[in-house]
C-alpha cells in the first residue's frame, strides 16, 4: 500500500465505512462479510467429481466421477465455482453486473484463488466475452474484471480479444438445456490470427455463473478446436439444480 493510500484510507473510510457485499451492514474492512452472511454462503469444497467439479453429499474417493459425467464426459477439464448459486451468491452478481459494483470482481477473485493451479507455466486466462451492444450498454464486462482480479492475484495473462461475441442471444432464463445449446450455436468465434496465444495453454475460461454450461460449453468447444490444451471453467457460483437459474442476462 503506498504511503498517500494509507494515510487516506481512514478519511475514506470514515466517510465511506466498508459494509458487507451481501446486506449492507457494516463490517471491518472491505469486501468483508458480516458474520450472518458469511455463515449463509455455501463454499464449495471437496468432496467433489473429479471431472465437473460436482460436490458430493457425503465423502468419497478423490478420483470419483459423478453418474452424469460417466453417461456424458464433458469436453471441459473441471469446473471451479467459489459457491452453490443461491440468493445470496445470486445478490453479489447482480450488484457487480447492474449495480456498477465492480470491486466486487475483487471479492470474487478472492475466493476463486483457491482454485488456482499451483504452476501457471502454460496457464491464460480467457474471459467469456459480451456483445459488443451489451457492453456498449452496461459500459464493462464483469467476466473480464474478475479475469484480470484473479491474474493480478498470481502475475498470469488475460487474453480479452480470443474469444469473440459475434451474435447476440435472447434472454436464456426459462429455456429448457436443448433450447440453450441451440441458442449459442454460432454465437462464439476465435479469430485466426488469435488463436496462437492459447495453442497448447490450459486455458481457464471465466465467467459469472455457471447455469447449464450451454455458454461454457460453447466456448470450451471453440477453444479446444483452436488448440487449447485444456480448458477450465472458472465461476463465482454455479446452479446446480434444473430451475434455479441465473436470471440475470
Amino acid at each position: 500500500m503506498s504511503l498517500a493510500v494509507s494515510v487516506l484510507k481512514p478519511l475514506v473510510d470514515l466517510v465511506l465505512p466498508p459494509r458487507c457485499p451481501g446486506c449492507g451492514v457494516l463490517v471491518q474492512g472491505d469486501l468483508q462479510f458480516c458474520g450472518d452472511c458469511w455463515g449463509k454462503l455455501r463454499f464449495i469444497s471437496d468432496p467433489a467429481c473429479a471431472s465437473c467439479g460436482k460436490p458430493f453429499a457425503d465423502g468419497r474417493d478423490d478420483d470419483l466421477v459423478c453418474a452424469e459425467c460417466l453417461a456424458k464426459p464433458p469436453q471441459h477439464d473441471g469446473i471451479k465455482a467459489a459457491v452453490l448459486y443461491d440468493d445470496l451468491s445470486r445478490s453479489i452478481v447482480l450488484r457487480l453486473k447492474h449495480g456498477g459494483k465492480i470491486g466486487l470482481a475483487r471479492l470474487v477473485a478472492r475466493h476463486l484463488e483457491r482454485h488456482l493451479p499451483a504452476d501457471g507455466s502454460d496457464i491464460v486466462f480467457v474471459p467469456v466475452p459480451l456483445h459488443r451492444w451489451r457492453l456498449w450498454q452496461r459500459g464493462f464486462n464483469q467476466s473480464i474484471l474478475i479475469a484480470r482480479a484473479l491474474a493480478a492475484r498470481r502475475g498470469w495473462p488475460v487474453e480479452t480479444d480470443v474469444l469473440r461475441r459475434v451474435r447476440a442471444t435472447p434472454p436464456l432464463k426459462g429455456m429448457t438445456r436443448k433450447q440453450r445449446a441451440i441458442a449459442v450455436r454460432g454465437v462464439f468465434a476465435i479469430p485466426a490470427s488469435r488463436r496462437a496465444l492459447i495453442a497448447g495453454r490450459h486455458v481457464l475460461l471465466v465467467d459469472d455463473v455457471y447455469t447449464t454450461g450451454a455458454t461454457a460449453n460453447a466456448c470450451v468447444r471453440l477453444l479446444k478446436q483452436a488448440g487449447a490444451a485444456r480448458v477450465t471453467i472458472f465461476c463465482w457460483a454455479r446452479v446446480l439444480r434444473e430451475g434455479d437459474e441465473a436470471d440475470t442476462p
